[in-house]
């Protein structure tokens, strides 16, 4: 057993997790960065492990960077990332104008809100900057007890040190499960000390223990290091043994009782300490000498370091473990607690810090303390700190003896908690808030946070009539955008249950008596989603004609969500690609991944597949990072349909079924049909042609839970290929005449395209030639797919027809097109087809922009248009680093040499990056 010489004493039984360290410190110097959480029991040794990796750090000649979480400071917004950037703030200048003002108002140095993906990306080129000239270490002690802000941006940073020279360790109670799992970051679980090992930490600590001690110390202990230490000083001469307490708590016993045997002023300074564990040394002395009435100086800490309770790492005082902190705390009385909390906030210039040690002073409500926190909350959401500013709210809701007020409090905290997409702790403020004994406007914003967060079944009409309520009472209260927001909820309902036109009748009322005007885009996306068959057609007349300011993000969504979902695809990828780089933009991820999925559903049809299967990896990644998981589970429905479309069955019908699996799709109908539909298709490729019509039927009927009255018209070329192969086209027929009927009245272009498609593969043989001239009069420009497959049929139905010579240019037109595309499955369609009409065809050659990962092909595409490593690194939450490794590889792989060939290599792949 190796042995690991920590300073004072030798770190014993853990050789295999120091062996994982330095294999992650090697790796940070050989440009291998990665982040690897510690996790275990308290006392179990992570803080040894931490020292122990900062010593071979600080021996190979790297940078060590520290921070350690405390609770004190767990409401301050990026507290802890402060403390871990103070040495490199010099370093600031180095950065981007923006990314220095990002960083600024983090810190409350600049009047900026910022975005916290952008503050990961500036600390994270902050970080790479000085790695590239040393080496760094991340060192993150107590990480739960990190403020939120800071944890979200370390989460951030850690999992994008890939190509970086940094290493990360990060150590985290084992009982704190939800922090930092499900990252995707490596985990490095510390369990109990085996006996023999045991003994030897016992011996090294204790060498003069009795036989009788020493086998009690081991059982106690359970192979907890910090009790092995700590046991044998509780267990004095007359100690009574029947007595101890559980572990934790003896640990904790053991430290209050040399607390209180340090001198009066000592304890005074250790018990301010407590209380805040980053609260500057002035302060603490000031507070001590108020506590005691005597002098204190800096020396009167000494008795504390003696006794084992606190110590001084890198000039700062800390406590030597959490435990001492918590027992510190414990131990004091609740008068004099309160004392300690006032006598701080009345030395504090800080007006956080100072805001919430009046709040923890308090006794009963306090209308001017309320104030005060309620706007260091508004200070924190300036900050970009929504967690800390919610609980602020959470808080100040608590001292104030309006109960108006205490709701309304509420209801902000968990609106706030709703946009961070944390349904628990939302859930939790709603429970505790009064509607009733607030005004109209809360109730209204109420009903809005619980259709955040309790979602339930969105087919469940009554809520439809609850939202639509409450949206005139907000209107009535003057609160027009929460009206709004309420009347849109609604409509989103509508169209995500794909609820027939009656129900949304109500929604459409509604938003005629909000004042909003006929064409203003969230009037038109509400008017759209609620009522597609009656007010789509006039939609779709007004959406060519409007002069939309693009610079408005939001009302780019909602126009692009109305065309998407109208069948205008060309115009619906203009607006959404517009909302997409204006998120980017503004570094907000979550709304960013929400876009590129929803994207990438009609994307699929335009052509442009190797750039959207990038879209909807980094789409699943922004959402799984923001913890929004339906998204996710939506853009693998989207994956699912652009697999089907490649050719890999397999691979499309593993994603589908998932998908409808999936607990969040339950009612959600747009997400179901284009799993099915995916199903439909890739079941057709692979030759199962009864099966496949079977799957597509369902798409159409109203009673299954996977048909969607205005998607189902998407899939209206599958099902026709389905029938016309397994020789059922009768099936169908139906089918198609509600279609045409619909068409008539609606002027969709997906609709419109897809049923051209079916009408003329399914036409009796007298109207087929007609049919297809119908079909190819339509403008198939931007519609490479159908007129790919439009090409294949026609050559299709030549052949059959021994129109031999005037079949081969339509088939070759159908292989060349499906070849650009990528899809297999109908490219072997083509050529077989071919074949059969007398020509050969070579197999299809990859082409070179399909070799690249899907990182890569959004670096190429944006290195294309002419944009530096930098601003691509800032437009897909990357170091310009990365970006750089990823040129590195791309150049070869594409068989060019520098930037400026980078367009003419990807000119056959459309760019779905504006």
């Amino acid at each position: 057993m190796s042995e690991w010489d920590t300073g004072r004493y030798v770190m014993h039984g853990r050789d295999s997790e120091l062996a994982v360290i330095a294999g992650v410190l090697a790796g940070a110097q050989a440009r291998r960065g990665a982040a690897l959480v510690i996790r275990g029991h308290p006392g179990i040794g992570k803080t040894m492990l931490l020292s122990a990796a900062r010593q071979a750090a600080d021996d190979a000649g790297m940078l060590v960077l520290a921070m350690n979480g405390a609770e004190a400071e767990a409401t301050l917004p990026f507290a802890g990332l402060h403390q871990l950037l103070t040495p490199l703030l010099t370093d600031l200048p180095a950065l981007t104008p923006t990314l220095q003002r990002t960083l600024r108002g983090a810190f409350g140095l600049q009047d900026t809100r910022p975005d916290l993906f952008t503050v990961g990306l500036a600390v994270l080129e902050l970080l790479g900057d000085r790695a590239a000239r040393t080496p760094l270490l991340i060192v993150a002690d107590d990480a739960h007890w990190l403020d939120p802000e800071t944890l979200a941006v370390l989460v951030f940073v850690a999992r994008r040190l890939g190509v970086e020279p940094i290493a990360a360790l990060i150590a985290v109670r084992a009982q704190h499960t939800g922090v930092l799992s499900g990252t995707g970051l490596g985990q490095l679980r510390l369990g109990e000390l085996d006996g023999a090992t045991a003994e030897r930490v016992l011996t090294d600590h204790a060498p003069g223990l009795g036989p009788s001690l020493r086998e009690r110390v081991l059982t106690e202990a359970a192979g907890n290091p910090l009790a092995l230490v700590e046991l044998p000083r509780l267990l004095g001469p007359g100690a009574d043994l029947a007595e101890l307490l559980p572990l934790n708590e003896r640990l904790e016993s053991a430290f209050a009782d040399r607390f209180a045997q340090l001198p009066d002023p000592t304890r005074a300074v250790v018990a301010a300490f407590s209380a805040d564990a980053g609260c500057p040394l002035p302060d603490l002395l000031a507070t001590a000498r108020a506590l005691t009435g005597t002098a204190v100086t800096a020396g009167t800490i000494q008795p504390a370091i003696d006794a084992g309770l606190v110590q001084i790492h890198e000039r700062r005082l800390r406590f030597r473990h959490p435990l001492v902190r918590s027992a510190v705390y414990a131990a004091m009385d609740d008068f004099t607690r309160l004392t300690v909390h006032a006598m701080l906030a009345e030395r504090l210039a800080d007006p956080d810090r100072r805001a919430w040690h009046r709040s923890a002073a308090t006794l009963g409500t306090d209308e001017d303390v309320c104030d005060e926190l309620e706007a260091a909350a508004g200070r924190a959401l300036e900050r970009g700190a929504l967690g800390v500013a919610v609980s602020g709210l959470d808080r100040a809701s608590e001292l104030t003896a309006d109960p108006g007020r205490c709701s309304s409090l509420l209801l902000r905290a968990a609106e706030l908690a709703s946009q961070m997409h944390d349904r628990q702790v939302a859930a939790r403020l709603v429970a505790k808030a009064r509607p009733a004994q607030g005004s109209a406007a809360d109730q209204a914003r109420l009903a809005l946070v619980r259709d955040i967060v309790e979602p339930g079944d969105v087919r469940d009409t009554a809520r439809l009539d609850v939202l639509c309520d409450l949206a005139l009472d907000a209107r009535a209260a003057g609160d027009a955008g929460l009206a709004a927001m309420l009347c849109w909820r609604a409509a989103s309902r509508s169209w995500w249950a794909g609820l027939p036109a009656d129900a949304g009748e109500r929604i459409t009322a509604v938003l005629g008596k909000l004042g909003v005007a006929a064409d203003e885009p969230a009037a038109l996306a509400i008017a759209a989603y609620a009522q597609p068959d009656v007010h789509g057609p006039a939609v779709l007349r007004q959406l060519p004609s409007l002069v939309p300011d693009r610079s408005d993000i939001d009302a780019m969504r909602f126009l692009g969500g109305a065309a998407l979902i109208l069948g205008d695809f060309v115009t619906a990828s203009s607006f959404m690609g517009t909302a997409s780089a204006g998120y980017r933009a503004q570094g907000r991820a979550a709304l960013l991944a929400r876009n590129l999925s929803s994207t990438a559903f009609i994307r699929l049809w335009l052509g442009r597949w190797p750039a959207i299967r990038a879209d909807l990896e980094e789409a699943e990644a922004l959402a799984e990072e923001t913890g929004d998981h339906f998204w996710i589970v939506a853009a693998r429905a989207a994956q699912a349909l652009l697999e089907a479309m490649y050719g890999n069955d397999r691979a499309a019908v593993r994603l589908a079924d998932a998908v409808l699996a999936s607990p969040l799709v339950t009612g959600v109908r747009f997400v179901a049909q284009a799993a099915q539909h995916a199903r439909g298709m890739a079941t057709n490729a692979a030759g199962r042609h009864d099966e496949a019509l079977d799957l597509l039927l369902r798409v159409f009927d109203p009673q299954d839970d996977t048909h969607h009255p205005d998607m189902c018209g998407w899939a209206l070329p599958d099902l026709a290929d389905a029938a016309v192969r397994s020789g059922r086209p009768d099936a169908v027929r139906a089918i198609l005449a509600r279609a045409r009927e619909r068409a008539d009245r609606f002027p969709s272009p997906m609709l419109h395209r897809s049923l051209a498609y079916a009408e003329a593969v399914l036409a009796p043989e007298g109207d087929t030639a007609e049919a297809y001239r119908t079909a190819f009069a339509m403008d198939l420009s931007a519609w490479p797919l159908h007129r790919a497959r439009l090409h294949l049929a026609h050559g299709s139905w030549l052949r059959r027809s021994r129109r031999i010579l005037e079949s081969r240019p339509a088939l070759r037109a159908a292989r060349d097109g499906f070849d650009a595309l990528g899809a297999k499955a109908w490219g072997r369609l083509a050529r077989e087809e071919l074949r059969a009409a007398g020509e050969e065809s070579a197999g299809r050659e990859t082409p070179s922009g399909e070799r690249l990962t899907a990182q890569e092909l959004q670096t190429a595409i944006l290195a294309a248009t002419g944009l530096t490593n930098r601003e691509i690194g800032r437009r897909l939450f990357m170091s310009h680093r990365t970006v750089s490794a990823h040129l590195y590889r791309i150049f070869p792989k594409l068989g060019i040499t520098g930037r400026g060939q980078l367009r003419t290599a990807l000119e056959t792949l459309p760019q779905s990056i504006d």
